[in-house]
């Protein structure tokens, strides 16, 4: 009679156990399947995709490709702008994102002239980057862009003498980026309720997250140099976007929607590369994919993803014009292997955030720096 109790308890027990199973499943794959509501006004994403493709349209009329995907990377600041505040402010917010990019290219660029200030000069654009991004509570994609022009710039070749001409790409990126901003909030704050600004103030665990985050992305990038990757900062990058997440789950959906979304990407990456496009066809394609991309990154982030991967494999290889069937398909396996270094990384990274033992070392930091320089 024991005995057949005993059993019929593991039996329930394994029952029990294989719902609760069942129902995780479910509620993960609710997570993992869940397409957003926007909350952006629809004409935001043509905006966007017209004031990062137009500098490579200006590119490839002039014939000089490199220099239109240099100067889209400073209008990528169009997507730090507020849809809240009054003018001074959201152009003010864009301006200020404008310098943090021109800043970040630069330092890239003559960090690169010694091999052995580019992981120290990264770190520092990195904790600068999260410490803006927090401090102001700037929404998605935040410094990201910012951050990936600095770490660009760090490994593209760009001769001594042709630095301060690349700056200026980036910075012309950036004043075009703010004149559409302007004309774009004119007519936002014309057509819709003016929503208030928000309130800036210091929050606890600002300087030690932003230490955490920083010490993670740029461990990704010594991890993929020492390693010899070829295209190290998609490692960092990769990172970056992980580690954002706040709570556990969002980091590990965002894993694996970027895992996924890369995996679908690299399928895109492959048949767009194998079609041969002129430079023109290269700045329809950026701007298709950056439209795409607007319209879904708030939506579903894997659906994103999907074409944030051919688009920068698009800037890093037609930048320089050098794409080949041969070279595609090593810079796709490449970028596969970058991702999955800063999906583990960025995740273990957000392990560490939720750590209140190494979130009391760096409380006390935080307090004695805000006692000595406040």
């Amino acid at each position: 009679m024991s005995a057949f109790m005993h059993k019929k308890n593991q039996v329930s027990w394994l029952t029990r156990l294989l719902t609760r199973i069942k129902m995780l499943m479910k509620g993960e794959l609710g997570h993992l399947l869940t397409v957003n509501r926007s909350q952006r006004p629809w004409h935001m994403p043509i905006i966007a995709a017209i004031a990062i493709s137009f500098p490579v349209f200006t590119g490839a009329y002039f014939d000089v490709l490199s220099a239109g995907i240099k100067a889209s990377l400073g209008a990528m600041i169009i997507l730090n702008l507020p849809l809240s505040g009054a003018l001074p402010y959201r152009l003010v917010t864009v301006m200020a994102w404008g310098f943090a990019m021109a800043l970040s290219f630069a330092l890239g660029l003559i960090a690169q002239q010694l091999p052995w200030l580019r992981l120290p000069v990264f770190a520092l654009i990195a904790f600068c980057v999260v410490m803006l991004g927090r401090y102001y509570r700037q929404p998605l994609p935040s410094g990201l862009f910012v951050m990936m022009a600095g770490a660009i710039a760090l490994f593209i070749t760009v001769p001594l003498t042709q630095v301060l001409s690349a700056i200026g790409l980036v910075m012309l990126g950036s004043g075009f980026s703010m004149l559409l901003a302007l004309l774009y909030t004119l007519f936002l704050l014309i057509s819709r309720p003016v929503l208030p600004a928000p309130v800036y103030r210091y929050e606890t665990d600002t300087i030690g997250d932003s230490l955490i985050v920083a010490g993670f992305v740029s461990l990704t990038l010594a991890i993929a140099v020492l390693f010899e990757m070829p295209y190290p900062y998609w490692a960092a990058m990769s990172c970056f976007i992980i580690i954002q997440g706040m709570q556990l789950r969002t980091m590990w959906i965002k894993q694996l929607h970027r895992l996924l979304g890369t995996v679908a990407g690299m399928a895109v990456a492959g048949w767009m590369l194998s079609w041969g496009l002129s430079i023109w066809g290269v700045a329809v394609s950026i701007l298709v994919m950056m439209l795409l991309i607007e319209s879904l990154v708030d939506r579903h982030y894997g659906m994103a993803v999907i074409f944030i991967t051919p688009l920068t494999i698009f800037i890093a290889e037609y930048g320089s014009m050098t794409a080949t069937p041969l070279v595609a398909e090593a810079i796709i396996q490449a970028r596969m292997l970058d991702t999955a270094l800063g999906c583990a990384v960025g995740l273990s990274g957000g392990l560490a955030i939720h750590s209140e033992r190494l979130r009391i070392p760096l409380r006390r930091l935080e307090n004695w720096l805000l006692g000595h320089f406040s």
